[in-house]
């Protein structure tokens, strides 16, 4: 555990440090996930910006990893305050299996992520919540809403964005 933990240690917020190669090592041996997963819970900022970082880009192939941190991933994106896992806890949560009740739960909470200072926060929460949406689809005039809104946001990456999330719920209403 301790390991995995270390190799995420050291610097400052603004370098992923050797997340890359924590993600490599975890691909290869999915055992070491709960050891990674436990660095949510670190005292540093970087080593949970970091833990956050490696567990998206691992759960982007193997999301079935996230089974067992259900509850602990649902906690966490309602009381996590760090921006920089915010917007990794954006990406990860619509590849959890949720009930309906929880996609509800979930896009409520991401909501309160738009408030974020930080655009790229706005940008993952944005999509987080089509993502949500298209899980369950009565959500989608709301978000409809919430992209309409970030279509006026001063950062044009949010704005891109805005335009990009449309189309494809445009595309989606088609069928």
């Amino acid at each position: 555990m301790r390991q995995i933990l270390d190799l995420l240690v050291g610097g400052d917020r603004r370098s992923i440090g050797k997340s890359d190669e924590v993600v490599q090592i975890v691909l290869r041996q999915p055992a070491n996930f709960d050891a990674l997963f436990q660095g949510f819970y670190s005292p540093h900022p970087v080593v949970r910006m970091r833990t956050a970082d490696a567990v998206e880009k691992i759960t982007a192939e193997k999301p079935e990893l996230l089974l067992p941190y259900h509850t602990p991933m649902l906690e966490m994106l309602e009381h996590c305050e760090q921006m920089e896992v915010q917007w990794h806890l954006a990406q990860i949560i619509p590849r959890l299996s949720l009930s309906p009740t929880e996609v509800f739960e979930c896009y409520h909470k991401v909501e309160k992520y738009l408030a974020s200072p930080s655009a790229i926060v706005n940008t993952f929460a944005l999509q987080c919540l089509v993502d949500l949406a298209f899980q369950q689809n009565t959500l989608l005039t709301e978000t409809k809403r919430h992209l309409k809104a970030g279509g006026t946001s001063r950062s044009k990456a949010v704005q891109s964005r805005c335009r990009k999330l449309i189309k494809e719920i445009e595309a989606y209403e088609k069928y």
